[in-house]
């Protein structure tokens, strides 16, 4: 860089500095000091890739309309005006909040949604005792909750949900009096939920699903008076029971404990008057199904797999709401009460769905007619053995997915609006005007099927916002897992006679925005809580919020002040040249080879830590060989030790490995969105220098496969396989089912399955993950994703490899190879051997139990023959024979109940109280598995009699 570029770009410097000087300064400050200066400082630790708050950097704050500060209309008895609102939503801000925002004393309202923001929640937040609504949430923030916003005395609403926020809950929660919302669902929470909760007396909503929480489920939460929703799916309440006392929940609307690891019977629910939705669905429940009427409100009851059984009550019939009921995969047996239709009357949007796939049920009690609007699933039953009618044994297609296109209520004539105006609704004549786009999402609606609500949600929204029906369009909602419901809201002016512009004036805009921005719209029970994703001005409306505002200085004192300023300018442009050009050469080689990975680095995944080449490798000892402790074609992998004393394992890229810079992004941006106890934890990267690498919690026991392969010196039992076995399930049952979008892993095998120091299974590297199918534009979802094949040869699923379509069933098949492995401790191709064909040989001929590993000892045969059977339909070439990863999941569930008692005390040596399964079967149960000590052959398999065998 030559000396002169360097003067001109010291006079540049020193007139951009004396600019903002002069616009900073340019209005009397009216906006108190502190708060101008916490705003500065909020700014400074901000990152504004659009340039969204370049006007916070002149005038006052107040009344220079900085973007996103509103402040109150009348100064305090202080004199100065406060910042009431700090509105940052969907601004695609990344950086960190600043401790400073404890300086705004007078907030009522955080709100920095849908962003990218890292790092923690500062503690200082809790200085904000006027703070009404705090939302964070659609960030990509860290660490654990402060105490502190436990003593925020007015709090109406806290708003964590999707973040990777970790650690326990604070008992101080229990302090806030006046909360009404709990939204902290797709986090890394852990620990138990405090009884102390229960304290809450105006606490509505308590969404808490997909964290890693764990204990027992606090039979205290049912004091809380006024709650109507408790939803703690996938969560691992291993070993608990729904407590009785939540039949008593007066106030209760929903209750959704889906994938909790809960055991014990069904809780008798036909108290609680108003329930509408109840889902216990994925867990261990067993006994039969209480026969107590339940609320006319319902809609859902999903209590499929499960280990119910006995008959299906009739107390589901005359339920007038009900839209679904799900059974499936339980146990249940008798006939299918046809009332359960029968005295129904279903209008052209109302529908019901019968789940009772895969159950015991021989016949249906009444009836066979159906009305159109009624779907009754019974595949998998002995009914349709005996008599397979297709309108009850055909394939199931009940549920409604994806994108839904609604009746167009318009009509008016073809000629088009110019863009971005629409038509309006014609009432009473059909007009061109410009919307208002709103993007909102139901959180945790009281139904599954959202089209027979349309019309009342549309009545509900219009007159919370007080406008008349006719303004608001509604063409299309996405239903999402959850579930929930997204869409966008079309917001027309009214029509006004003879009017030549079609648009809402400022003081319309400004109050509908704040309608959503405040939560100022009623709560509804039936549709539950929503959120605002994000609200979209078009055109003419942008002014109305403009992105900066100017100073008012006038032309004259500007052009005096910017002469004076070039003079000392010129004076001191050599000094500043001098700085700049010792500066540039010390960082140019490091600013330009990290410029070369982090450019391509979405935003969307800046929220995950950045750690620096120093810091890794200072954790390793430069990269010694003694931190080694895996290597592939990736590259190598060490044990780190971070500044404040975390281990963690480091997954360094060598050059040329088969893993590139998409596989690199990949991962970081698939794990920094998935929470799951059975998924490892991505907690930062470093792209620095050329460099890729991943910086993952620390496994120490390992991969599965140096377990399987002799390299540790203990063996697993087989009640330890049968766990890892069940928790790599669960995992990838997660990324089928409940990750937003579905994800199929593609990579799945023996030494992608790591084992933390409790011996917990967690599925690793999804370097070549793929999103699952989504909808297209007419809602239809795809059965498979087109891709070029990738994956681990003995793993890969043969119709992948042949048409190059991936779907779920891709991962089962892999699956399915990793539990041959646990069983044989054979490797998936090995001497020109592949492992699915050498046992279907040996199960065939009778010799199943000459491949079984001889290092896992003893073992109860009828427990892995059913194990055996499992992973060879998981290994089928057909994709439709292989069972669902749900099925999956219920199936080692069930072996898992059969272990003997004995096998339970040797698994659970292994780890720690909490880890310990409450589910093993009686003291009777001992004597119904004796130890042998003799082979056993294929006839003694079926006697009713589990030996137990002793490799020989």
């Amino acid at each position: 860089m030559s000396g002169s570029n360097l003067s001109l770009i010291g006079i540049s410097l020193v007139l951009w500095v004396c600019w903002s000087l002069l616009f900073t300064r340019a209005d009397s400050q009216v906006t108190h000091p502190d708060e101008v200066k916490a705003l500065r400082a909020i700014k400074k630790s901000l990152v504004d890739t659009n340039g969204n708050l370049s006007n916070w950097r002149r005038g006052d704050p107040c009344m220079s309309n900085w973007t996103g500060v509103l402040c109150y209309n009348e100064t305090n008895t202080d004199g100065y005006l406060h910042v009431r609102e700090l509105q940052l939503l969907d601004m695609n801000l990344s950086g960190n909040l600043s401790p400073e925002l404890g300086r705004l004393y007078y907030m009522k309202i955080l709100d920095v949604m849908w962003n990218a923001i890292s790092g923690t929640i500062p503690k200082e937040i809790g200085n904000v005792k006027t703070l009404e609504l705090l939302l964070l949430n659609g960030n990509k923030l860290t660490g654990s909750l402060p105490e502190e916003l436990g003593y925020l005395p007015i709090l109406n609403r806290i708003q964590i949900d999707q973040n990777h926020i970790s650690g326990p809950l604070p008992v101080s929660f229990a302090n806030l009096n006046k909360t009404e919302h709990f939204h902290m669902n797709n986090n890394s929470i852990s620990g138990q939920i405090p009884p102390e909760l229960s304290k809450l007396p105006k606490l509505l909503h308590l969404l808490l699903d997909n964290n890693n929480l764990s204990g027992y489920l606090p039979p205290e939460l049912a004091q809380i008076p006024n709650l109507r929703i408790l939803q703690l799916d996938n969560n691992n309440f291993e070993g608990s029971q729904i407590p009785d006392s939540y039949g008593n929940m007066s106030r209760l609307l929903k209750l959704s404990l889906r994938n909790c690891s809960l055991q014990g019977p069904v809780p008798n629910l036909g108290n609680i008057p108003n329930l509408t939705y109840i889902d216990l669905s994925l867990n261990q429940l067993s006994g039969s199904i209480p026969s107590d009427k339940l609320s006319d409100n319902m809609t859902t009851i999903d209590l499929s797999y499960n280990n119910l059984n006995g008959t299906i009550p009739s107390n589901f019939s005359s339920l007038p709401h009900l839209q679904k009921v799900s059974l499936e995969n339980n146990s249940l047996s008798g006939s299918v009460p046809s009332i359960i239709w029968q005295n129904r009357t279903f209008n052209a949007t109302e529908t019901l769905i019968l789940d009772l796939r895969n159950n015991k049920l021989l016949n249906i009690s009444g009836t066979l007619v159906v009305p159109q609007n009624v779907t009754v699933s019974l595949q998998g039953n002995p009914f349709c053995s005996i008599s397979i009618i297709i309108k009850f044994c055909g394939p199931y297609n009940g549920d409604v997915g994806g994108t839904v296109q609604l009746a167009n209520n318009t009509d008016c004539p073809p000629l088009a609006c110019p863009p971005p105006y629409e038509y309006a609704m014609p009432y009473p004549t059909c007009f061109c005007a410009l919307p208002l786009l709103v993007g909102y999402r139901l959180k945790s609606p009281g139904f599954r099927d959202f089209r027979s609500y349309v019309d009342k949600f549309e009545w509900y929204i219009t007159f919370g916002l007080k406008l008349n029906r006719s303004q608001l369009h509604l063409n299309t909602f996405t239903l999402e897992a959850g579930p929930r419901v997204r869409m966008y809201l079309r917001i027309f002016p009214i029509y006004v006679d003879n009017s030549s512009s079609h648009l809402f004036n400022k003081t319309e805009v400004l109050r509908l925005r704040s309608m959503f921005t405040g939560w100022l719209i009623p709560d509804n029970d039936l549709f539950g809580p929503y959120e605002l994703l994000n609200f979209t001005l078009l055109a003419d409306y942008r002014e109305f919020i403009p992105p900066s505002s100017s100073s008012g200085i006038s032309k004259g004192a500007l052009a005096g002040i910017i002469l004076g300023v070039i003079a000392g300018a010129v004076t001191i442009s050599a000094f500043v040249s001098l700085v700049i050009l010792r500066l540039h050469m010390k960082k140019h080689h490091r600013a330009s080879s990290k410029r070369s990975l982090l450019s391509k680095i979405s935003v969307k995944i800046d929220g995950v830590k950045e750690f620096n080449f120093e810091e890794l490798t200072l954790a390793t000892k430069n990269f010694n060989n003694s931190s080694l402790v895996g290597q592939g074609g990736y590259g190598k992998v060490y044990k780190g030790t971070l500044a404040d004393g975390t281990a963690v394992a480091i997954k360094r890229a060598q050059e040329g490995s088969l893993q590139g810079k998409k596989e690199f992004l990949t991962e970081i941006e698939l794990l920094s969105r998935l929470h799951h106890r059975n998924l490892v934890s991505l907690l930062g990267y470093c792209g620095e220098d050329g460099e890729q690498m991943l910086v993952y919690e620390f496994m120490p026991n390992g991969t599965l496969r140096d377990h399987l392969s002799g390299k540790c010196k203990e063996p697993l039992s087989f009640a330890m396989r049968l766990r890892v076995a069940l928790g790599s399930a669960k995992g990838i049952l997660y990324l089928h089912a409940e990750a937003d979008p579905p994800i199929f892993h593609r990579d799945i095998k023996a030494s992608n399955i790591l084992l933390d120091y409790k011996f917990i299974a967690k599925v690793a590297d999804f370097g070549l993950s793929r999103l699952a199918p989504v909808p297209d534009f007419e809602g239809t979802l795809p059965a498979h994703v087109s891709t070029v094949v990738k994956g681990t040869p003995g793993y890969l699923d043969p119709e992948y490899f042949l048409t190059h379509k991936l779907t779920d069933k891709s991962d089962v098949y892999s699956l399915g190879v990793v539990f041959l492995e646990l069983l044989t401790g054979m490797q998936p191709i090995s001497h020109g051997k592949n492992i699915v064909r050498e046992v279907n040989l040996a199960y065939r001929s009778g010799m199943i139990f000459n491949v079984i590993d001889d290092r896992m000892g003893s073992y109860p045969s009828e427990c892995v023959e059913k194990f055996l059977n499992l992973a060879l339909k998981c290994c089928q070439e057909e994709t439709d024979a292989r069972p669902s990863m749900a099925e999956v999941v219920r199936e080692l569930e069930n072996i898992r109940l059969m272990m003997p008692e004995s096998d339970s005390i040797i698994r659970d040596s292994l780890v720690t109280d909490s880890e310990k399964d409450s589910s093993t079967p009686s003291s009777t149960s001992a004597m119904k598995y004796p130890y042998v000590s003799a082979d056993v052959s294929g006839s003694e398999l079926v006697s009713g009699v589990v030996p137990y065998i002793h490799p020989r």
